[in-house]
């Protein structure tokens, strides 16, 4: 992918990165730690097979072990083998870590053998460690693998080592060997082999896990001892820490946070270049699409985008809301992928209009959750998942939890100023929502202003107590949606200006929104929710839908809602680490700070929204060019 390459990392960390280990059975040295604390004799310390990847120039381990792979299995081989409980956990992390396909160097193509047209465990595989100081060793090696393919009639396959540098070059050739193009994820090279020959002990070590038989050096691997009193060995000299909040963790949280990451960053390494992205999000855009080999290039013009993308075997990115109606069938006429980006369900601490940096963020390959006229990623996944009990569990919990912090989309400080409201009577909550926003054009049914949202649900609801919210973006005079005052005096019996939403939830009974996402907060809540609109969380037996939206149907609980729309789909980002994070972790971040609702504007508001116009129209006309 283009972009810039971070240097390469070292092949140790300094031990402040994640803890002080101390070196089993060293003799104790109080000489001062890297935090000023006292400590047994430091070792080096390296992240072993737990290799965490880069997002750019974002990055934190999550494991450490005391001294290199190799010398921390030999140290504790012997108590491992007499320790049957150790040898039973690591069979456990051995399952987790071939099921997450993580471990060994990370960001790496992992295809399968499928991908690359070749049998799963057909061939004796020999990993080639592209360093000429090790070609002795190779060729040795080389030897004993021919060898092997003698005696079992197999083939022989030569991959160069994950580790090995970018641009190294095979060392070994020989009749009748295949190549394997570039370098390749573990878990791709591992499925291939029948059996492998490597000098890398972590290569070896994966082996195990993967049930694969193995020869390291030309030896059975730590003298034959089985595989999971290595893997025991290993995790005996191994920290695990959460790079959010650097405290501990166990083997199963760590090894789930680099199979959440593994997943992330090869989402942003299949993105080769992105159009119609406004001027100000420029270096969000790159620092949250970042991967392990750097951004993706950010253009101007469409036909770039998917020219580059084109070439490079990836896809291209556009901004949903600006991407011009063309885009989608001159990808697909060049066998380009088109990812749709948007901002998240989740967003910041303050407004986007005022640069507030997005928290999350929306990655869609098949259409964008407010456009009903096309299926959705997220349509598609919370139509055909199979919701898991402990899936659903977490949903409750971080329902609870956006519930207690009282976080909502944008997180604006502002004095509640309610009502008096007369007792007896219906309390409707109505948000106004931006008039050319994409989310009304495509997604507002048969109404599509505020005013019109405003007549249809006070002829309906003749009795009842509307308050009025007006959209932060318009109160700031950079958005359209501005209801005429006369006709919202005569519709709204309150209008609540400069009031943070949150608050308004503990006064309301029931929410009518167009697509709103404060109808999707107000679920969260417990309220009744009426859509005048066809927003994603419509049409599944939730909301009492004026205009329902096409194909939907099946009937989901709250909690498969929350499941699938903010922990399945959402990409959180950890404003403090700059790094793909679960979304229980955004909310922490966003109940510790909040945004100004209306910071004092240097600009006049009507310049200010004119300038924000223009920032739109021209990302996408250059987007259409």
């Amino acid at each position: 992918m283009a972009g810039t390459r971070p240097s390469a990392r070292p092949a140790t960390m300094p031990l402040h990165a994640v803890q002080t280990l101390d070196v089993p059975g060293a003799a104790p040295d109080r000489r001062a730690g890297p935090a000023g604390c006292p400590s047994g004799r430091q070792a080096d310390v390296t992240e072993g097979p737990f290799r965490a990847p880069r997002f750019g120039r974002a990055w934190a381990p999550v494991a450490a072990v005391a001294g290199t792979t190799e010398a921390a299995i030999a140290r504790g081989l012997a108590a491992a083998l007499a320790d049957p409980a150790a040898c039973r956990a690591a069979r456990a992390v051995m399952r987790q870590l071939r099921a997450a396909r993580v471990g060994g160097a990370p960001g790496l193509p992992d295809p399968g053998p499928a991908g690359l047209g070749l049998p799963a465990g057909g061939a004796v595989l020999l990993i080639d460690p592209g360093d000429p100081a090790r070609a002795a060793a190779a060729a040795a090696m080389l030897r004993a693998a021919q060898a092997m393919g003698q005696a079992t009639g197999q083939p022989l396959l030569l991959a160069l080592d994950p580790e090995a540098p970018p641009g190294a070059r095979p060392l070994l050739a020989a009749e009748g060997l295949r190549l394997l193009p570039g370098r390749l994820a573990p878990w791709t090279l591992l499925e291939l082999a029948a059996g492998l020959h490597t000098l890398s002990p972590e290569l070896a070590l994966l082996a195990g896990a993967a049930g694969l038989p193995a020869r390291l050096a030309g030896a059975a691997p730590w003298g034959g001892a089985a595989p999971e009193a290595a893997f025991a060995a290993l995790l005996a000299a191994t920290r695990w820490t959460d790079p959010f909040h650097a405290r501990p963790w166990t083997a199963e949280e760590g090894i789930a946070q680099l199979a959440a990451w593994r997943e992330a960053e090869a989402a942003n390494r299949r993105i080769v270049a992105c159009t119609g992205i406004e001027w100000f999000k420029l270096r969000a855009m790159r620092a949250a699409l970042a991967g392990q080999a750097g951004p993706p290039r950010i253009v101007m013009r469409g036909s770039t985008a998917i020219r580059l993308a084109r070439a490079a075997g990836g896809d291209a990115a556009v901004w949903a809301s600006v991407m011009p109606e063309t885009l989608p069938a001159r990808a697909a006429a060049a066998g380009v992928g088109l990812v749709r980006i948007e901002d998240g369900f989740i967003r910041s601490a303050g407004l986007g209009v005022h640069r507030a940096r997005a928290g999350s963020l929306v990655l869609d390959g098949l259409g964008i959750h407010y456009d009903p006229a096309r299926e959705s990623a997220l349509e598609r996944l919370l139509a055909e998942t199979a919701f898991d009990p402990a899936l659903l569990a977490r949903a409750a919990r971080l329902r609870a939890m956006l519930l207690r912090s009282g976080v909502t989309k944008y997180n604006l400080v502002g004095e509640a100023r309610l009502p008096a409201l007369p007792p007896g009577r219906r309390v409707i909550l109505v948000p106004g929502q931006v008039e050319d926003d994409a989310a009304v054009r495509l997604g507002g049914g048969r109404v599509r202003d505020n005013l019109g949202l405003l007549r249809a649900v006070r002829e309906a609801n003749p009795e009842a107590v509307i308050l009025f919210k007006p959209h932060p973006d318009v109160e700031a005079g950079m958005r359209r949606g501005r209801v005429p005052p006369r006709a919202l005096a005569r519709l709204a019996d309150h209008v609540l200006r400069e009031v943070p939403i949150g608050p308004l939830y503990g006064v309301a009974e029931e929410v009518h929104c167009l697509s709103s996402l404060a109808g999707f907060e107000a679920l969260l809540r417990g309220l009744r929710v009426t859509t005048w609109g066809r927003p994603f969380y419509a049409g599944w037996g939730l909301t009492e839908d004026r205009d329902p939206p096409p194909r939907r149907g099946r009937r989901l609980s709250l909690d498969m809602l929350v499941a699938g729309a903010l922990i399945l789909h959402l990409r959180c980002i950890d404003p403090v680490t700059g790094l793909p994070c679960p979304p229980e972790v955004l909310v922490e971040r966003l109940a510790e700070r909040r945004g100004p609702a209306a910071p004092a504007p240097r600009t006049p508001a009507a310049l200010r929204a004119f300038t924000a116009r223009c920032s739109r129209a021209l990302a996408g006309w250059w987007a259409a060019r």
